[in-house]
């Protein structure tokens, strides 16, 4: 996420919108040349293949951009629909490009967001490649999982099974068969709506 002082200035030099819930923001594969800055709300940067199966890449929440992959006049690489009502602030190409002429540690914060995303990009597409199903979802549930203080770790966003499928790249029925095993065997709750994981995964399902 970028730094509190960048993200109140950058943000502060572009438009400010309000979208409703379930806005597509982003079509893949349309031009584009402005950058969105995230002040209230969740969005969601998807793809979907010819048969309509999707993918998605990452949850953005207040304090966060998108959109930057763009600005070298390119077409969008994915799609953004709102998650709940947000608020954005939007800059073009021009807006985007002064400020970083005089704010260059910005430049800097952005091409390290770009390369981040862009070696994320690189292990779930290896993921997706090499793994299983259950290795993918093991993964997840282990990165996205914050620790509690009665030892426990959960996974604070509330996520549906066809949700999950879709971050990992699988069918809800194998998510839903998987997670009810490891629920059966004492790995995870979902008694609070959120998962917990109550002890280490297992290597192999």
């Amino acid at each position: 996420m970028p730094e509190a002082t960048h993200c109140a200035d950058f943000a502060a030099q572009g438009k400010r919108r309000r979208y409703r819930k379930g806005t597509l923001l982003i079509q893949e594969g349309d031009p584009g040349d402005s950058v969105f800055v995230v002040i209230s709300g969740r969005v969601k940067v998807f793809s979907t293949d010819e048969e309509g199966r999707e993918f998605t890449f990452i949850v953005l929440g207040p304090g966060d951009y998108f959109g930057e992959m763009s600005l070298d006049g390119g077409s969008r690489s994915a799609s953004v629909i709102t998650l709940e009502p947000c608020e954005c602030a939007v800059l073009d190409r021009s807006q985007v490009r002064a400020y970083m002429a005089t704010h260059p540690d910005f430049a800097f914060e952005l091409l390290t967001t770009v390369i981040r995303r862009a070696r994320e990009a690189t292990r779930v597409a290896r993921g997706l490649a090499l793994g299983g199903v259950y290795s993918r979802l093991a993964v997840f549930l282990e990165n996205n999982a914050r620790p509690q203080p009665d030892g426990a770790r959960m996974i604070e966003e509330i996520l549906t099974q066809s949700e999950i499928a879709s971050r990992i790249g699988s069918g809800r029925e194998m998510v839903s068969r998987i997670m009810k095993d490891l629920e059966a065997g004492g790995y995870v709750d979902f008694s609070a709506r959120r998962i917990v994981l109550k002890k280490p995964l297992p290597a192999r399902w």
